[in-house]
């Protein structure tokens, strides 16, 4: 490398006059003090310090630099950025050979191997640089490229312009611009996207009840212009199908679910299909597969009840005779003796302690409310750490003698899904028959699906035998969501909210603002009213099933998180006696599919309840093993969590050339076209030779020139001072 070095000054003429006027008067002042002193030699000396100084001030004045050049030896280097990423799959050009579809990436290769660059190798050295990589990253490349060549001339850039990986190209374009290096970008592929259908979402649950109807939500992306009808196909590994039509908008994303039954119990892989569309472009994205672990459940529900009306007894004897479910009824039954009844299943008082409450999965709360030998402020703090901490599920159903009202002054008033109003204490009440009309989120909702085809299930709420009383609601409140609505009666917030859930903690809670359910089994017996609180139940205690062991429970948010997506870690430890584990140390550990493991650590986040959470973000698609552990209650948890894949790069998207032209523009480059080879060549052919690398010295800041600056002041002080003039 040849270098060459200079002493320059950046000057104006201000700088320059005041520089040389203080040169000329100090050069004045020091002849006078010469001649004044008699023309003694050290006065002279001292007076030539002084001339020096002043001098070297007006010198720093006019800012001298050092600059040194350094000019690389041997040809100039033109490098090619050459995009090897999927998107690059597409087939959105023609080919000027056949005129048929090309993919870019085979308009690309045929760009690097025709004979382009021959006439260019005499002047210039090129070399190619291919993206590697999940997605597409052009900044690392180009940094990359800038780093180690110093007689970089300039730089091609063929790729479709969808970035997703690394800091932003704009960025680089920056520092090429600041080198003095242009950027030429060959955009390849069309701005306008492919016809595809792609399945995005296949929503499986973690584990399915066995002889239970699952709610599979599934959700396809449609580029297509015209709305479609195809069958999607859900099938097993044992070979079962099973095929439903969905209506697929155009332009836009369609959700819709796929019911299925499950009937033999063990995992399961299931597999889910979209049909191929005779205009889409690519068939890799139709098909989805998720696994799901198929158990015989049971679930421990407790009933809190004050008078058996018939919503209590109807209730009771639908969760006694499900095989699912084992139910525990506490009646406070003010004409009772004692609490209890004549059958197993009822218990003498409310459970006593976070052992024995954490033991149910569902608990509900019928007409009763904070009352003399009924519930307790306790029993109500317990009940909301059930819920919060414990994952479980919590349903209200109000009656006609308005004990919930006392309820709104407990802890249980944070849950409360409803307003109430608390000028009618004792509901509403119709000798004419009421009935329930579904909200949007009702007709999609697997708690509401009383029958498996969804027009006809909405058919069958507005033909269920009517309630005639009904809870005094105002409105529902904020971050709840409204299954089902009055369909008469209404006030200003609207129609009354009648069954109404939301999300708290971990767990769930139900309202329900009715006492009829039970007149659901007119003329047809157990098929509704059986069917809606199997899975109310079901639907309530899923979360805190996901992984049970003995002393543990194991669960996560979301249900089927994708690829770099951040996944909510729960767990609830119990010691050997039931109790919560109040301190200690709970640790997962992540075996991913490739083998790689990570642990982690739970942080306490309700201990009196034994509730631990952390933080997990899983970096591969697929099946990861965890395997939850506990030192001091010396148990374990072995499960799985399965991660759906994202894939960064999706082929049919449209060409992003905007981002090619921006750094093309940034760097005082050119967007050049395929199509144009000629112009292409002579681009290239006169990019001008790579400028110097300057390294300049900024004398008048330097701290070795400030010390001899404060040396020779120094040294003038101290000959003054020797003179006898200070």
């Amino acid at each position: 490398m040849n270098s060459a070095a200079r002493f320059s000054l950046s000057w104006t003429p201000w700088t320059l006059v005041l520089a040389l006027l203080a040169v000329v008067l100090t050069m004045v002042f020091s002849y006078l003090s010469w001649r004044r002193s008699g023309y003694q030699r050290k006065v002279l000396l001292l007076e030539i310090l002084r001339i020096a100084i002043v001098g070297l001030a007006a010198i720093l004045l006019n800012q001298p630099e050092w600059v040194e050049e350094f000019r690389p030896q041997g040809k100039p280097l033109l490098a090619i950025i050459a995009d090897q990423s999927d998107s690059m799959r597409t087939a959105d050009l023609r080919s000027a050979i056949s005129n048929e579809p090309e993919t870019r990436r085979g308009a690309l290769q045929r760009l690097l191997d025709a004979d382009l660059w021959d006439s260019l190798r005499e002047r210039m050295d090129v070399v190619v640089e291919a993206t590697a990589g999940e997605g597409t990253d052009l900044s690392t490349p180009l940094a990359a490229v800038l780093e180690r060549n110093p007689s970089l001339v300039g730089v091609l850039v063929a790729s479709d312009g969808d970035w997703n990986q690394g800091v932003p190209p704009a960025d680089i374009a920056g520092r090429y611009r600041a080198r003095g290096i242009p950027l030429l970008t060959l955009p390849l592929g069309s701005k306008t996207q492919l016809p595809d259908l792609e399945l995005i979402s296949f929503d499986v649950p973690t584990f399915s009840i066995v002889g239970k109807t699952v709610r599979i939500p599934l959700t396809i992306d449609s580029s297509l212009p015209r709305e479609t009808i195809l069958k999607v196909t859900l099938s097993t590994p044992e070979g079962s199908t099973l095929t439903q039509d969905v209506r697929v908008a155009p332009m836009a994303r369609t959700s819709d679910a796929i019911l299925w039954k499950p009937e033999v119990v063990g995992e399961v892989m299931l597999t889910l299909e979209v049909a191929p569309h005779a205009e889409e472009s690519n068939l890799e994205n139709n098909r989805r597969s998720a696994p799901t672990s198929i158990r015989e459940e049971r679930l421990r529900v407790l009933v809190v009840e004050s008078y058996p009306r018939w919503e209590y007894r109807y209730l009771r004897n639908a969760l006694s005779r499900d095989p699912g479910v084992e139910v525990s009824c506490l009646l406070f039954h003010p004409e009772l003796e004692k609490r209890g009844g004549g059958n197993a299943d009822y218990i003498q008082e409310f459970p006593q302690g976070k052992d024995q409450l954490a033991a149910f999965d569902v608990v509900f709360l019928g007409d009763v409310g904070l009352e003399q030998g009924q519930l307790t402020a306790t029993d109500c703090e317990l009940l909301k750490g059930l819920v919060e901490q414990q994952a479980s599920g919590l349903v209200f159903i109000p009656g006609s003698y308005g004990r919930q009202f006392s309820l709104l002054e407990t802890p249980l008033a944070d849950l409360y899904p409803v307003t109430l109003d608390p000028q009618q204490r004792q509901g509403w009440g119709s000798p004419l028959a009421n009935h329930f009309q579904l909200t949007e989120g009702g007709r999609r909702s697997l708690l509401t699906r009383l029958v498996d085809v969804e027009d006809e299930n909405a058919a069958v709420w507005e033909n269920l035998p009517g309630f005639q009383w009904y809870a005094p609601v105002v409105k529902a409140r904020p971050g709840t969501e409204t299954l089902a609505v009055h369909a008469e009666a209404s006030n200003p917030f609207g129609r009354l909210p009648l069954l109404v859930t939301r999300t708290y903690g971990a767990g769930k809670v139900l309202f329900m603002g009715t006492d009829g359910a039970w007149r659901w089994r007119k003329g047809v017996e157990d098929v509704y009213h059986y069917r809606f609180w199997g899975q109310v139940v079901r639907w309530m205690a899923y979360r805190r099933n996901m992984a049970r062991g003995e002393t543990m429970r194991f669960y996560y948010s979301p249900e089927q998180p994708l690829v770099r997506q951040t996944v909510s870690l729960s767990a609830n430890v119990m010691d050997r006696s039931g109790e919560p584990l109040a301190r200690g140390e709970v640790v997962a550990r992540m075996v991913s599919p490739s083998g790689e493991t990570e642990t982690i650590r739970l942080n306490p986040s309700g201990e009196a309840w034994g509730a631990f959470s952390g933080r997990f973000t899983p970096q591969e698609a697929g099946t990861y093993g965890v395997t939850l552990a506990a030192p001091e209650t010396l148990s374990q948890l072995q499960t799985s969590l399965f991660v759906q894949g994202a894939p960064l790069e999706k082929i049919g998207k449209p060409a992003r050339p905007e981002v090619l032209e921006e750094m093309a523009r940034l760097t005082r480059g050119r967007q050049l076209q395929l199509d144009k080879l000629e112009e292409l060549r002579q681009s290239l052919a006169t990019l001008p030779d790579p400028p110097p690398t300057v390294r300049r010295v900024q004398l008048w800041s330097n701290p070795w020139v400030a010390a001899a600056m404060v040396g020779l002041l120094g040294m003038f002080w101290v000959g003054r001072k020797m003179m006898g003039f200070i």
